[in-house]
């Protein structure tokens, strides 16, 4: 099988090296080791420097024209018109196609490959209606804009099958020819924490807690200094580290101080998952997820795998993720994740059930078999 996958995602180039900015693209990467030959395509930032995550050499990539954001019509629609006669030239190479979406250039493209005679299969990794609402409030033309373009990939996916993250997101494309529901995890059989690692961990002195995410509307990471400061009330042992980047840094700074927080809080930045991310993991007590909206985040299998136990709310994919191997708690609420966080210092009893179950989940999530899956799959 020759494979050629887009996503939306901005890529740099240092060199004769290419980078992507989302892990996600090391999931798409693991790919190659299926295929005859994998092509990754996506937008290339004009300014050259090395990004989060290096694509392995065994991985071709075909830059498309870079736009900064696809609500800037003015720039973004002239190149993605550029960004069809590119595509164009990258079936002659590929007999396969997996088109993540729904984005404008995901339709033209399946499009495209159809008139051709390629094998097309989509791609959804979260609720785009949902994800529009949060990052853009009160901007109603790009909730329309959404909404058709949603309707859109839905009928496409009538005729193609899809790949979708979760099974939450399935039952949106119930009417696809083949529907596969996967979970996008980067951990490897051999990074799994064995229980004997768990049982090392001492809850004794001061205490971790740990998020990970992108510093984004949608991911809510202001809350955390709400939950951070009740949380202390409990029990003043816990700490917060926050592992990410994004344009709310400055707000939750600002929000840590507020609540008189900001030296039990360390705000980390970015930390790459190969890059001291497992290590942040296995040196915390446990893991805090606060997102308004939710695919199925990867992150929750990264702490599984570390052999913590985890607080995350109950949104999108999450509940069928991490049912009886976490504690769940409603989106916006600090004090259900502060009296869980304070629950979980104090019974080793609770923890130990919660590791074990992460554990148990994660063996049968790890980055080979979800990739190997999604390979049959594409390949069928």
């Amino acid at each position: 099988m020759r494979l050629a996958v887009y996503t939306d995602y901005v890529y740099r180039r240092e060199g004769d090296a290419v980078y992507a900015e989302r892990a996600f693209a090391l999931f798409l990467a693991e790919l190659a080791s299926h295929v005859e030959r994998l092509v990754i395509v996506g937008r290339l930032d004009p300014r050259s420097g090395a990004s989060h995550y290096r694509l392995p050499d065994t991985v071709e990539f075909v830059p498309l024209p870079h736009y900064p954001s696809l609500v800037d019509a003015r720039r973004s629609v002239p190149a993605m018109v550029r960004s069809l006669a590119r595509f164009w030239r990258v079936l002659r190479e590929a007999d396969t196609v997996w088109l993540l979406g729904p984005y404008a250039l995901s339709v033209l493209f399946a499009l495209m490959a159809a008139m051709r005679g390629r094998r097309v299969a989509l791609g959804v990794r979260q609720d785009t209606l949902e994800y529009v609402r949060s990052r853009h409030p009160g901007r109603r033309w790009v909730h329309a804009a959404a909404r058709l373009l949603d309707a859109v990939y839905r009928r496409l996916a009538r005729r193609f099958p899809v790949v979708v993250v979760g099974p939450e997101l399935a039952r949106h494309y119930e009417r696809a020819p083949r529907v596969l529901p996967i979970t996008v995890s980067l951990v490897r059989d051999d990074q799994i924490a064995s229980p004997a690692e768990a049982a090392d961990r001492s809850y004794d002195g001061e205490l971790v807690a740990l998020s990970v995410g992108r510093l984004e509307r949608e991911k809510n990471p202001l809350l955390l200094a709400d939950i951070l400061a009740r949380l202390r009330e409990r029990d003043p042992r816990w700490r917060l580290v926050v592992a990410g980047e994004g344009p709310l840094e400055p707000a939750l700074r600002e929000r840590l101080r507020e609540f008189g927080v900001e030296e039990a809080a360390d705000v980390r930045g970015y930390v790459p998952i190969d890059g001291g991310l497992p290590e942040l993991y296995r040196s915390s007590h446990a893991f805090l997820h606060v997102s308004w909206t939710e695919g199925l985040p990867q992150v929750l299998f990264e702490a599984f795998a570390a052999a913590l136990p985890v607080v995350a709310t109950e949104v999108g994919g999450v509940p069928a993720a991490a049912e009886g191997a976490a504690l769940l708690v409603p989106p916006g609420d600090p004090e259900r994740p502060a009296e869980d966080l304070a629950r979980l210092g104090r019974d080793p009893e609770l923890r130990a059930r919660l590791v074990a179950a992460g554990l148990d989940r994660v063996r049968e999530h790890t980055l080979e078999a979800e990739v190997g899956r999604v390979a049959e799959f594409l390949a069928e």
